[in-house]
């Protein structure tokens, strides 16, 4: 039976144990949502973010172009997570499979309980029983591998299946926790057309080295193929608690659907408004920083869902950079999908960014210090960090001199 409703359960700041926020209900085609009475009672109840959900009893519901809250959408899987859904509930995934057959209150009742960020959802509101189960690293890409040829699963690997239902992105992924340690484990495709998880490893030590502030990652082989396995900053290592966090997409009131419009001014202006006091300016240096970087790598898959906030209630706070993925072109100019300046610019050259400097709060100085800053570190370490995470000196090659070069492409400089 397609539910109805479901509890929305939320780890507030600095607590090892979740609580009841409220409850969705389906009203038509839309999810809407109603805090509860006791969570409101509570002194240190938060908003679950302020410019959609303020702390407020009675129902609300989404805008009218939506099908759920921001918010809430930014806790649901993704396209990788409701692809192991779907094919758990119906045994397998054929060509005529349809994420969109369920409902997304299905999705986020389904999904495993240690998602992204600190809500969880529950049929009931009296006990929190978490979704979850016991996996190891090769059963999780086994299965992740059956799921992508359409195979059944089978019982034994079904545990392994939980892990990637409650992360976003449309490639394989699963959450891991190895000792004390919650990591994301980010696997290699059976038919990735390059070293994809190589290459992303590479440019998260890169954005290390030119100082952005990014989570410690590691390069590890599992039944011979690459998995990445990347530190989650949305976890307190051996504390038990959570940080809520919302998506770029959320914070600047966008849908799926008008993502494109989305730029880094805008976000950049949201900052000036719900930073703390005192940490704009070191932000928007991050911010303009992290641009320079995608396009300084080839990264054009920066849109606003691979950007994210903490949110405490009161205020946003960037988090660590993440899904650092440089991407080959398949001619010499390359676009970022968010837009550098007001204007809309969006080409991959560094004198956009540059042009647009002053939209961040940074001094025409200032840019060209970290844009010459970054561009002389990545040509004198990439060699170093290539071989480092395993790529070979013709992989290596083709990404830093090929045609479609993804690191330092001579169209960043403006050489068509």
């Amino acid at each position: 039976m397609t539910p109805q409703h479901a509890f929305v359960w939320v780890w507030l700041p600095g607590a090892s144990e979740p609580v009841v926020a409220g409850r969705l209900d389906v009203v038509g085609d839309q999810l809407a949502f109603t805090y509860g009475r006791s969570y409101l009672a509570r002194t240190s109840a938060i908003s679950l973010f302020t410019p959609e959900l303020p702390l407020r009893a009675g129902r609300t519901l989404p805008s009218p172009d939506r099908d759920t809250f921001g918010c809430i959408r930014d806790a649901a899987p993704d396209a990788w997570g409701q692809r192991v859904i779907l094919s758990r509930l119906a045994g397998r995934l054929t060509r005529d499979s349809d994420t969109g057959s369920l409902p997304m209150l299905t999705y986020l009742l389904e999904a495993a309980s240690n998602r992204i960020g600190a809500l969880d959802f529950q049929a009931g509101a009296e006990q929190y029983v978490p979704r979850r189960a016991s996996a190891t690293l090769q059963d999780m890409l086994a299965a992740a591998d059956l799921l992508q040829a359409g195979q059944a699963i089978p019982a034994e690997l079904e545990p392994a299946l939980l892990h990637g239902t409650s992360i976003g992105g449309a490639r394989p992924k699963a959450t891991l926790v190895d000792g004390g340690r919650e990591l994301i484990a980010k696997f290699s495709s059976t038919t990735d057309p390059y070293p994809v998880v190589k290459a992303e490893a590479a440019a998260m030590e890169l954005a290390r080295r030119v100082g952005l502030n990014v989570p410690a990652c590691e390069l590890v082989s599992v039944l011979g193929r690459d998995v990445l396995l990347v530190e989650r900053f949305d976890r307190t290592p051996g504390a038990g608690t959570r940080r809520l966090m919302v998506s770029t997409l959320t914070v600047l009131g966008l849908t799926e659907m008008t993502g494109r419009y989305a730029s880094y001014p805008e976000l950049a202006d949201q900052l000036r408004r719900w930073a703390p006091p005192g940490t704009v300016s070191g932000m928007l240096r991050e911010l303009f920083s992290r641009v320079v970087f995608n396009v300084c790598v080839g990264n054009i898959d920066d849109h606003a869902r691979n950007h994210a906030m903490f949110w405490d209630g009161e205020h946003l706070e960037l988090t660590p950079a993440y899904d650092l993925s440089p991407a080959p072109r398949s001619g010499g100019t390359a676009a970022q999908a968010m837009a550098i300046s007001r204007r809309g610019d969006r080409e991959s050259r560094l004198s956009v960014c540059l042009d647009a400097a002053s939209e961040y709060g940074i001094s025409a100085g200032t840019a060209r210090d970290i844009i010459e800053g970054q561009v002389a570190i990545i040509e004198a370490d990439w060699e170093q960090v290539a071989g480092a995470v395993g790529l070979s000196v013709a992989q290596s090659d083709l990404m830093r001199h090929g045609p479609g070069a993804q690191i330092l492409n001579p169209f960043i400089h403006g050489a068509g």
